[in-house]
């Protein structure tokens, strides 16, 4: 640097004792302080100090009946509270490490030292703004507050602090008082007594009657490391004793948890960690009842909840998973249903005991609170209930999970051949299903996809080309397996924007595709939503499907597909014959025993 007065080239003046760097480095008070309190010939003589130096808006900012009191006698309680800002070694800042409690120069009190990982270093929660200026007998780190010696834990200070009662009295209950009296690294977010008031009476009674959720509850506001609020430069995550993560982040001076400016005193600094005072109780979802953790997005199946009754059912001591649709989910009609068959509909949400995400498997079966079954199925990219797909967001409470649905569910109740008895758009298919021997088929108990043509797919064909399909049962059983396909696939199942393929019963591959919530099979779109049956999932198409791949042998069945199949060019193949497809091993027999007792004598 240039020095004062002199000409010529920058220069660097000789380092100077501790004394004289206070100097230097701008630090007039401290040492001002430092002569006042005969403080000044120890740090100008031989030694090796460290000193954590209050800049001069740090004693700025100190409480002025404490700096009052300070000053109103130098030569011992200034003094002991420079000594205490001191170590009696050289440490630059390299040297602090995260977690470390030095010794100070003060009756042997400790410092707490914080090294995080974007650099700042803090003492006491005090953070380094100008650090490592040497000095000849040690070196000098310009702080930004006077920092007080601390001999209490968390504990005591929750213990003895008269605005923590109900934090207090939940840590006792949740048998936690005793670790946070113990050595370690800890922040806690202390919800003041005000807070707690804030809560629902009947909430705050639950939770405090209740040891594992009083427990969960004081968990989610600790941290197991020290996070000073000088440290915190942006939105960072911290995962709480709970084991659910917090967001803290900072907004001007203000802390923010969670987004929300909650803190309104913070950097109390203890022994064991920090703590930040905060007006607001953060209830983790593991404290909370299963209805408690819908969103704002399920508050449409909340109210119906509670209009028929169904969440004074939800017992606390009792276990319970909600399948919650989406508020979308809701249409008017729906709304405008009987009670009782609403009620209904809402039962079939419930069930009777708490599947968490990662209990669910593909072909497991859930009974309802209205006494159905309902089907999980896991995909690659989605996990399913029935004909809805869960989104993201599913929570685990106290007594239960909710998983997040986009449509509302509907148990099955009809088997395929049950559908396409009662629809008579799929009479022509039915008949065809019929001719070729698949009815038993299509009425087994199963887990098939299947791929129905309307009759307008026939609309072209007449009534003698329609026989002509029915007298060749090989090939007609050929041509409609080509539309059934082992294994549940409902539309929500599909990986989205990329080719699914499914091999059909009939061997050759087809080709489903999901783009914008719509489905198309081998590019024929369908344009209706999954009809599901108790034996897999039907979708509904206009056209006859054939694999892009395959063959015709016989010139007339060609000409006759070759009306109603324009999407494709069907390839013919004068040695091509349809071989047949074993269909035993997919029906179930029942073999009843009748046991005959004989009379002897």
């Amino acid at each position: 640097m240039a020095m004062n007065g002199q000409p010529g080239c920058p220069a660097v003046a000789p380092i100077d004792h501790v004394y004289g760097t206070l100097g230097i480095v701008g630090a007039k008070t401290t040492q001002e302080y430092s002569e006042t309190s005969q403080l000044k010939n120890e740090i100008e003589g031989v030694g090796s100090f460290t000193f954590f130096a209050p800049s001069n808006d740090a004693w700025d900012l100190l409480d002025p009946e404490i700096r009052s009191s300070l000053l109103s006698n130098v030569n011992i309680e200034l003094l002991n509270a420079l000594h205490y800002h001191m170590l009696d070694r050289r440490m630059l800042t390299k040297d602090l490490k995260n977690g470390m409690s030095l010794i100070s120069m003060f009756n042997k009190q400790p410092l707490q030292i914080n090294h995080y990982t974007n650099g700042i270093v803090t003492v006491n929660c005090a953070r380094i703004i100008h650090g490592n200026q040497i000095a000849t007998n040690g070196v000098v780190h310009v702080i930004d507050r006077v920092v007080t010696a601390v001999g209490n834990t968390i504990g005591d200070f929750i213990d003895a602090e008269d605005d923590l009662s109900s934090l207090r009295a939940a840590t006792i209950a949740s048998d936690l008082m005793e670790r946070l009296g113990k050595p370690g690294q800890y922040t806690l977010f202390a919800p003041t007594d005000e807070a707690f008031e804030k809560l629902p009476r009947d909430v705050l009674e639950r939770i405090m009657s209740d040891k594992k959720a009083a427990e969960a509850l004081v968990k989610y506001h600790i941290l197991d490391t020290a996070q000073c609020s000088e440290a915190i430069m942006g939105g960072a995550v911290h995962d709480t004793l709970e084991g659910s993560p917090l967001q803290i982040g900072c907004d001007g001076d203000s802390l923010t948890v969670n987004g929300k400016k909650l803190v309104n005193r913070k950097d109390i600094v203890t022994s064991n960690g920090v703590i930040h005072l905060i007006d607001e109780v953060l209830i983790p979802d593991s404290a909370k009842q299963v209805l408690e953790l819908a969103g704002s997005q399920q508050t449409t199946f909340t109210d119906l909840m509670a209009q028929m009754g169904l969440a004074a059912s939800l017992k606390p001591d009792s276990e319970f998973t909600l399948l919650a649709p989406l508020n979308d989910a809701f249409s008017e009609e729906t709304m405008r249903m009987d009670q009782r068959l609403l009620k209904l509909i809402l039962q079939n949400h419930i069930i009777k005991q708490k599947f968490v995400l990662n209990n669910l498997y593909n072909g497991q079966v859930l009974e309802t609170l209205g006494g159905k079954t309902l089907r999980v199925f896991v995909y690659r990219t989605a996990v399913c209930i029935e004909n809805s797909c869960m989104l993201r967001g599913s929570k685990e409470g106290r007594n239960g999970a909710i998983h997040n649905f986009k449509e509302i569910i509907k148990p099955a109740e009809k088997s395929f051949f049950d559908i396409l008895s009662l629809d008579r758009r799929f009479s022509i298919f039915l008949d065809l299903i019929q001719h070729a021997d698949l009815k038993e088929l299509l009425s087994a108990s199963g887990a098939w996809t299947l791929v129905i043509p309307t009759n307008d797919a026939f609309k072209d064909l007449s009534s003698s080309d329609i026989e002509f399909l029915k007298s060749n049962k090989l090939a007609l059983q050929n041509l409609l397996l080509y539309h059934l396909a082992p294994g549940v696939f409902i539309g929500g199942g599909f990986e989205p924007g990329v080719t699914n393929i499914v091999k059909s019963l009939q061997g050759k591959n087809l080709m489903f595709k999901l783009l914008n919530d719509s489905i198309s099979i081998n590019g024929v779109p369908s344009k209706e939503k999954d009809l599901m049956a108790t034996n897999g999932v039907i979708h509904v198409v206009d056209k006859l499907m054939f694999p892009a791949d395959g063959a015709i042998g016989d010139e007339k069945l060609l000409g006759i597909l070759n009306k109603i199949i324009k999407y494709i060019t069907i390839r013919f193949d004068r040695g091509f014959k349809f071989q047949e497809i074993p269909l035993t091993k997919y029906f179930t027999k029942t073999i009843t025993t009748k046991i005959v007792s004989e009379r002897i004598g």
